[in-house]
């Protein structure tokens, strides 16, 4: 079989009381989702349960052929067995080690340290090779964490929000980094993330999660924009200003750690307010900006 199966529930607290988690999806290999929802939805608890970090009341887990979780048969292979790479929102790397022994942790055969070096020049790190965690920036610090999570060579990839301590700037560079890891180690990758710019630069399907429920599941189109749309589509990014002049407005719309200034017509731009996440189309040689789908109480 040449996917992935996911089906398990399990009750979890959160600010409003108990709710119920429920899963029951199929991945295929390869693929990079984004699972998407405000805090304490269950996100976060997806990825401890298909590590094996967490248990579930009941539930089935195959990858491939292979059985990772069966309730009912008693089957729960351990998280060293599942071969998961997972890299935590705050990179959860030893203190007391180096830069080079943080990655070598993770290596399957421990006398084997070709990878671990392979990994150093991948991730731009052999100038770093025998510093202490504590002199690294958060930039090179997530470098380390991804490094490690990927030196178990690893079929599944889990992300947790790893880019939201960062500034703009890094989180683009290191995004544009694990996109070519996700294709070059040949990855299934599920990242948790709260910026929707973010997810439409590295998923190619989205989960909307809400009180434990996949609401959605779709492309990032199928998910998130309100219509279809006939533009060309080329940019997400967030409102930050609008300038209301007589017969015009001007939008300021940040993408990517830059702002984007678009000019608009007056009665279409009241349609828009700072804050909200947009995407900018081309359309007949004009840009053109579309709402995303109701999601601003999910952010």
């Amino acid at each position: 079989m040449s996917d992935i199966h996911l089906r398990f529930h399990k009750t979890l607290l959160g600010n409003k009381g108990k709710f119920r988690l429920e899963i029951d999806k199929h991945i295929n290999f390869g693929e990079f989702i984004a699972l998407f929802g405000k805090s304490g939805a269950g996100k976060t608890s997806i990825l401890r349960i298909l590590s094996g970090l967490d248990d579930v009341e009941q539930g089935y887990i195959r990858v491939g052929d292979e059985v990772w979780l069966d309730s009912q048969k008693g089957i729960n292979l351990a998280p060293q067995k599942r071969h998961i790479g997972f890299v935590f929102q705050n990179y959860v790397l030893f203190p007391h080690l180096s830069v080079y022994q943080n990655i070598c942790f993770g290596l399957k055969n421990k006398h084997d340290k070709s990878f671990a070096n392979e990994l150093m020049e991948l991730m731009d790190l052999h100038s770093l090779k025998n510093a202490r965690i504590s002199q690294l920036s958060g930039g090179q610090s997530q470098r380390v964490a991804l490094a490690r999570a990927l030196s178990s060579k690893p079929k599944i990839l889990l992300l947790d929000e790893p880019f939201s301590a960062l500034d703009n700037a890094m989180a683009q560079t290191l995004q544009n980094e694990l996109k070519k890891i996700h294709k070059l180690f040949n990855l299934t990758t599920l990242l948790v993330s709260h910026s929707l710019s973010e997810i439409f630069s590295l998923a190619s399907r989205s989960f909307v999660i809400e009180s434990g429920q996949i609401l959605s599941d779709g492309s990032n189109q199928e998910v998130f924009i309100q219509k279809r749309l006939s533009a060309k589509i080329t940019l997400i990014g967030q409102i930050i200003a609008i300038d209301m002049q007589e017969l015009f407005c001007i939008i300021s719309v940040l993408c990517n750690a830059e702002i984007l200034r678009i000019v608009y017509d007056r009665e279409q731009g009241l349609e828009f307010s700072v804050g909200e996440q947009v995407v900018i189309a081309q359309k007949a040689f004009s840009p053109m900006l579309y709402k995303l789908n109701n999601t601003n109480h999910l952010a």
